[in-house]
């Protein structure tokens, strides 16, 4: 994991999360997201971890067909695609569906969530690269990727057999722990107070 430029979960780097773990519990609770949802989680973690490249195959080829997306990724100078940080962003990308289907719901695994919320917000964006890039991802298109992410994971999780039922029940894992994830990423987005 050290390996990856710029993954510094569980790192001095990382400052303490503002949503407490008992914030992360209530909002738990609040997408019906249980131990069920952690133990399918895990089984998919045997399923992606052997398709990680082309699950970012899939999302990549989704991005980069849609410019308004692309934009994030690109020079604020020209607009062209910077490959450097694509490549980047990637490679963390990668072990982002790792750490996600591995399911630790820890302290550093909170803190390091609200640092990729700054890392696409103005607070952080393009920080960890230096990349030339546009100085946030919009909010509207962050949130909105939930679907086309873990709709075009499905066809991944049913790769090895699995009955529909397991399936099922891995998908909506995912669903969940990504509209978690995702409004932990909105922290530096929302006015101070309003979380």
């Amino acid at each position: 994991m050290s390996s990856i430029p710029g993954y510094t979960h569980g790192t001095s780097a990382v400052a303490t999360s503002p949503v407490t773990l008992a914030d992360f519990e209530r909002m738990k609770a609040s997408a019906l997201f249980g131990e069920e949802d952690v133990k399918y989680l895990r089984m998919s973690h045997d399923i992606v971890k052997d398709h990680v490249e082309a699950i970012l195959d899939v999302w990549y080829g989704f991005v980069g067909s849609q410019p308004h997306l692309l934009a994030s990724f690109s020079a604020r100078s020209d607009g062209k695609p910077l490959g450097d940080y694509l490549g980047a962003v990637r490679k963390r990308f990668g072990q982002w569906i790792l750490d996600t289907s591995r399911a630790q719901y820890d302290q550093r695994w909170l803190d390091y969530q609200h640092e990729i919320g700054l890392r696409h917000h103005h607070s952080k964006k393009n920080a960890t690269d230096n990349a030339p890039s546009t100085a946030i991802v919009p909010f509207r298109d962050l949130f909105a990727l939930v679907f086309p992410v873990t709709f075009t994971l499905r066809p991944f999780l049913a790769k090895q057999g699995h009955p529909a039922d397991d399936v099922e029940k891995m998908y909506a894992a995912w669903v969940k722990s990504c509209l978690l994830q995702i409004t932990l990423w909105s922290h530096p987005y929302v006015k101070k107070g309003d979380f």
